[in-house]
């Protein structure tokens, strides 16, 4: 495994109002979680959180969802999956087939990189994510207009999964508001987030939302 980097993406959001402020840092992550980092596995980069124990017990990881630690949330989070949808589009839809879900790749027999992803975080073979999946008895979230998020899994046979609703309001309306609830939802736990938002720029508030999450 290896620790995390400050790796960022060029500048990619833009602000349309004048009173969008900077979304402050949320504390470091061993503020929140004693003698814990974030580390990465394999040439993928799984993340884990990595518990340091007492004594000579050897280190503890868990299911991570807090997503790179200390982002700019005016340039958004790492477009990891890119370069798979990337190579994909052209290995795979090069005749002009439009369907690119999940599921579909796994009714052909093709364990993509999210599925190997999942499989690592979930602690099972990539074949049996990609049966799951096929049988429709499980789901993996992988839109690609999303390639900032991290995959994940939901279904039977895996990890339960939680969700966080956040949204601005008519009453309530702030995009550098709803980025932070994002950030302290999934410093939490929270494995999916739906954006409820009624409230004025809705559009600019959910590409906001969706460049700095690194959930579906």
């Amino acid at each position: 495994m290896t620790q995390e980097t400050n790796d960022r993406p060029g500048a990619r959001l833009t602000v349309a109002s004048p009173d969008t402020k900077p979304v402050a840092s949320l504390p470091p992550l061993h503020e929140h979680f004693p003698s814990s980092q974030r580390v990465y596995e394999g040439e993928l980069r799984v993340p884990f959180r990595q518990i340091e124990l007492q004594g000579d017990e050897p280190p503890l990881r868990v299911y991570d969802t807090t997503g790179p630690e200390n982002p700019d949330p005016r340039k958004g989070l790492p477009p990891l999956r890119k370069p798979w949808i990337d190579a994909r589009e052209r290995s795979l839809h090069a005749d002009g087939d439009g369907n690119r879900s999940q599921m579909h790749y796994a009714r052909r027999g093709i364990i993509t990189e999210e599925m190997r992803f999942v499989a690592v975080r979930e602690q099972v073979t990539p074949e049996f994510v990609r049966d799951e999946v096929a049988r429709g008895r499980a789901i993996i979230p992988a839109n690609v207009r999303h390639p900032e998020s991290e995959p994940m899994i939901i279904g039977r046979n895996f990890l339960v999964k939680i969700n966080a609703n956040i949204g601005n309001s008519a009453v309530s309306s702030s995009i550098e508001d709803e980025v932070e609830k994002l950030q302290w939802a999934i410093r939490w736990g929270a494995d999916t987030v739906m954006d409820l938002s009624t409230g004025k720029n809705i559009h600019e508030t959910r590409e906001w939302i969706i460049r700095n999450s690194p959930v579906p």
